[in-house]
Formats: structure tokens, sequence, C-alpha cells
């Protein structure tokens, strides 16, 4: 695992992932959570739990700003408590300055970081990603760089997964909340 990180604060109660659509954040936060026993929750479907629709009927009725507002709300919300949780953000949750001081100050911040061969192999043709309508590869290529600044703005730790298994990913994040010298032995650490 190659992976970059500042030190880890054991006092913030919440493992937050953060990345592009398709690093992992859902398989991996579900299995590290079980491995962990705490609770994992998905932010896009807690969002669409909390407002009764989906993600692409929110983006069409009130625009990307409507939504990023609405994903504020249930991030601040879900953060805000002290049982211990593994949040699997949605790819632009980090857009927002809030946003990354809430995940920062509250949690502890892993980016799943990968390419966009990689993202756009695991999410295919994009369909039901209202950001990657027309060029999936395109689109993921400009929205990676576009975020990358946000991404490690936000994150304590960067865990590159492009050649990793979801064991591999959940035995890595474990592995991090675990405590000192956290990371495996071919992991490079900044």
């Amino acid at each position: 695992m190659s992976s970059e990180s500042t030190p880890s604060i054991p006092s913030r109660p919440h493992l937050v992932l953060v990345g592009m659509m398709g690093a992992g954040k859902t398989s991996g936060g579900r299995r590290v959570a079980k491995r962990l026993h705490r609770r994992h929750v998905d932010l896009d479907a807690a969002i669409e739990r909390t407002f009764g629709r989906k993600i692409p009927e929110i983006f069409a009725a009130e625009g990307e700003p409507g939504f990023r507002d609405r994903e504020h709300d249930v991030l601040v919300d879900l953060l805000r408590g002290d049982e211990p949780l593994v949040v699997s953000t949605g790819g632009g949750a980090v857009l927002r300055e809030d946003n990354r001081a809430s995940m920062r100050e509250r949690g502890t911040v892993v980016w799943l970081r990968a390419a966009p061969q990689t993202l756009l192999s695991r999410v295919g043709d994009g369909s039901g990603r209202p950001l990657l309508a027309g060029d999936p590869l395109g689109n993921l290529t400009r929205l990676a760089a576009a975020r990358a600044d946000a991404y490690r703005a936000a994150a304590h730790h960067i865990v590159d997964v492009d050649h990793m298994s979801f064991d591999a990913i959940t035995t890595g994040l474990a592995a991090l909340v675990a405590g000192p010298d956290p990371l495996p032995e071919n992991a490079a650490t900044c």
C-alpha cells in the first residue's frame, strides 16, 4: 500500500473516506466498518434517505449547488455524533471548505486516490452518475484534477488504491485506525 500521512489524533471518533467515485469508498468502507465493529454510513445513501429522492433527481431539480447544500447538512449531522462511524462520502463532499473542516475536526480522513482509468473500470459507463454524462473518462480526468487539492486539504492520510484489492484496502484502513505504526511494510509515509 502506498500511503502519505500526517499524525492521526485518536480523539476523532470517525473514519471518513474521501475520493473520486469508483475509488472504493463504499466497498472499502463497508468492509472496514465490519472489521472495526462500527456502523458504516454511505453519505449519498443517507442523503437519499433523508430527502426521499435519488441523487440524480436532486441534481435535476436543484442543480449541483442545491445538492451540495443537502450533502453538507447530512454530513455535519452525521459527524456531530459520538458513535464511531465509518463514513463513505460522495466524491464532491470535499469541495466545500466547511465540509473539509468538519471532516478533519471530527474524523480521521483518508483519501483513497486512484487514476482515472482505474475509476472508469470500476464505474463503467457512468450511468446514474450525472457528473459523468457524455464522456465518462474525460469527465473523470477533469474532475480528479479539479478536486485533487481539495482531497489533499481534507486528508490526514492518502492511500493509492490503483493496484490494491478490497481486502488490502480494508487491512490498510483498519491499521490506520489501530494506532501507532499502522502502515504495512510496503507503505510509504510522509
